[in-house]
């Protein structure tokens, strides 16, 4: 209090480390039980509503959720107006449906066979209560409508077999008053009508009255998935990413060295935006690891590098966009270089914030926070697990140093996750001041891995990088070993709640906060 009457407004702290819970998983392993191969999860998407949520795998399969806390209220808008109480409910999902997306091939030019495997999958926008989503696999893009249509069933009508059709007279079987059937057909009424022909004979009871089949429309509806178009035959090596604009029209895929814009109504052309191809392949330094359009502005994207390098093009510049707008890469510190430097700094994922301002990027050991606005280095650093460090050598042999570790941001810009070994994954902080750095394992139990937030590390007053630093353990808090055969790759947040759903092997798990 000041002067008896006024209040001192104290600044407001970085936001409290969220109290993660589980939710539910779908697909549970059993203990013991043997996972096939085609089941491994390789791709999970939310989209824009949050309400839908779909996964990929290997065996080419695409797998719907949809959610369903929203709909079991049971209140209408004006009970909920009037309730002085907020409903506290987390988002829950359940199964919707699924379709086979993508099957094996094989290209008989080059001698090589394409995995189904999907790569990735892409929410587009919704019309007409229908749902649109892309997904690839190595070579080719399809475009999925999914919509529920009204069960049709057939329903027969029996005539009275009284009136059947008596001695194959099918003109006048009810005039039975008459000595002779009437001329049909040009058929002599001297002429037996019981053989019309050498081949056509009827009974000699008649026949009975003819059913006809009637289509009925039921109120029952069932959900069916038809792939609308095929982008295929555009891209020579593996596409890695695809990513559709926020003018809803036109998406890229982009592969090892080329990205390529597509428009989604034309599936027999594309062009290609981006070739870093050099003219001898032995002058190639640098492949494209990930690409993502701006959230708004329909004339921007950022692909990153094997280098550890991010690119923001302008498409308004050039057709042809080998030269960026703006590079983002961090300054090498003198003296540490070694053999693994290059390896661990490739940047597997990059994903932009809601607002288009900010750029996650996720390497081997680092997740990094850029500012588009700031390209002297990143505005944060988080250290996933710098404990594997000293094991760089042995992930090397067993090449899990390559693995592909993909990275989201909450809806609201305050915290970034990523996954980990042994199923973990960490979630930070990443605003003002926050130490918020959570450990949680892909379990029914998140927590029971949960470490101590290290210390705030110390930073001189000028620096405007934030370097959050996790603890220094080869073993968890229980004392037991990191495995490195589990891994947790993919993982996706609601982009309206505090829900992360992430993939364990053939498991989708799911936790809210």
């Amino acid at each position: 209090m000041k002067g008896g009457d006024e209040e001192v407004a104290t600044p407001a702290g970085p936001p409290q480390p969220l109290d993660w819970k589980f939710s539910k998983v779908f697909g549970e392993r059993i203990a013991g039980e043997e996972i096939q191969e085609v089941d491994i999860i390789s791709a999970i998407e939310f989209d824009k509503t949050g309400d839908h949520l779909a996964t990929g795998d290997r065996g080419g399969r695409v797998v719907l959720f949809e959610r369903t806390d929203a709909k079991d209220h049971g209140l209408s808008r004006r009970d909920l107006e009037r309730t002085d109480y907020p409903i506290s409910r987390h988002p829950e999902f359940r199964y919707k449906t699924e379709f086979q997306s993508h099957e094996p091939e094989f290209d008989y030019l080059k001698s090589l066979e394409i995995e189904e495997k999907i790569n990735k999958i892409r929410w587009c926008q919704t019309a007409n209560s229908a749902l649109f989503l892309l997904s690839t696999n190595d070579k080719t893009i399809k475009f999925w409508k999914v919509q529920e249509k009204k069960i049709k069933k057939i329903s027969k009508i029996i005539a009275d077999p009284s009136k059947a059709v008596g001695n194959g007279n099918v003109a006048s079987s009810s005039n039975s008053n008459s000595p002779k059937p009437f001329p049909t057909n040009g058929v002599s009424p001297d002429r037996s009508c019981n053989h019309l022909g050498n081949d056509i004979s009827f009974p000699p009871g008649g026949l009975p009255s003819l059913c006809l089949p009637v289509v009925v429309t039921s109120q029952e509806t069932n959900l069916v998935a038809r792939c609308r178009r095929v982008y295929g035959h555009a891209h020579d090596y593996h596409i890695n990413s695809i990513s559709n604009n926020s003018d809803g029209e036109t998406f890229i895929s982009a592969d090892d060295l080329r990205i390529n814009l597509w428009n989604l109504e034309i599936s027999n052309q594309s062009f290609n935006i981006v070739d870093l191809k050099p003219a001898n392949m032995e002058d190639l330094t640098e492949v494209i690891t990930s690409a993502e359009f701006h959230p708004a502005h329909c004339n921007m994207l950022a692909y990153s590098s094997s280098k550890g390098s991010i690119r923001l093009i302008d498409l308004r510049q050039s057709a042809l966009c080998d030269s960026h707008a703006k590079l983002f890469e961090e300054s090498e510190a003198p003296g540490s270089r070694s053999f693994f430097t290059e390896i661990i700094a490739s940047i597997s994922d990059i994903k932009f914030a809601k607002d288009g301002r900010y750029i996650l990027s996720r390497d081997y050991m680092t997740l990094k926070l850029w500012d588009i606005n700031m390209d002297s280095g990143p505005v944060a650093t988080f250290q996933v697990h710098e404990y594997l460090r000293p094991k760089l050598c042995d992930l090397y042999e067993n090449d899990s140093i390559f693995d592909k570790f993909e990275c989201c941001l909450s809806g609201d810009g305050l915290r970034v996750a990523t996954g980990s070994y042994s199923n973990l994954f960490r979630v930070f902080g990443c605003a003002p001041e926050s130490t918020e750095a959570t450990t949680l394992e892909a379990t029914k139990n998140p927590m029971r891995r949960q470490v101590q937030t290290p210390s705030r590390p110390s930073r001189s007053l000028n620096s405007i990088t934030r370097v959050v630093r996790q603890e220094t353990l080869g073993v968890d808090a229980n004392g037991n070993s990191l495995d490195f055969t589990t891994k947790l790759l993919h993982l996706a947040w609601h982009p309206t709640e505090n829900l992360i759903a992430c993939v364990a092997a053939n498991s989708l798990y799911m936790y809210y906060a």
